[in-house]
């Protein structure tokens, strides 16, 4: 079960991702989901933890759907072919209706507003895509994220004045899923 450290975190995370995502993921009850999952393939505590961690990871967009059964393999400690099953189960008992779900959700607020011209073009050359109608996140994995086989950069510093530091106004770069993951305990 993840710590409520854990949970805090990942609340926090979650505030960045658009609304849409963000009330999707609050009513999947994907905690419970991957735990069930978890012990269904007889891991202990801790590594029932490290695959919540490591789903929470995925929904943050943190991780893209190639690195998650090599993660759960890498940071679970399964098989290669156990990392397969419970990967394959999680998409389909936690990620598919996720998905399903923010699709509605943007139909429902779509509704409501006029698309951009480029939203517009961007739904119909990707033939029929709703994420095109999502919000900007503030925060993207970069392209030199570990993840992606780039450098792992490390996390910025936040900097108050009078501490010898100059100020500028310097783009910071997003964080990373190393970034995120060392602020939990397992």
């Amino acid at each position: 079960m993840i710590t409520e450290k854990s949970k805090a975190i990942i609340k926090e995370e979650m505030l960045a991702l658009p609304k849409e995502v963000r009330e999707a993921v609050e009513l999947s009850n994907w905690e419970k989901i991957s735990e069930e999952i978890g012990k269904k393939y007889l891991l202990d505590e801790d590594e029932i933890e490290t695959l919540q961690l490591e789903t929470a990871s995925f929904l943050l967009g943190l991780v893209d759907e190639d690195a998650y059964p090599r993660d759960i393999e890498d940071e679970v400690g399964t098989s290669r072919e156990e990392a397969e099953k419970i990967s394959g189960e999680i998409f389909e008992k936690i990620f598919e209706p996720i998905d399903s779900a923010i699709t509605e959700n943007i139909k429902r607020s779509g509704k409501d507003k006029s698309p951009k011209p480029d939203q517009t073009i961007d739904f119909i050359l990707s033939g029929g895509d709703y994420s095109n109608f999502l919000e900007e996140r503030e925060t993207q994995t970069p392209s030199g994220s570990p993840l992606v086989g780039g450098e792992e950069s490390s996390r910025p510093t936040k900097r108050g004045v009078g501490e010898g530091q100059n100020q500028t106004n310097a783009p910071v770069k997003p964080r990373t899923i190393t970034d995120i993951k060392s602020k939990f305990t397992v």
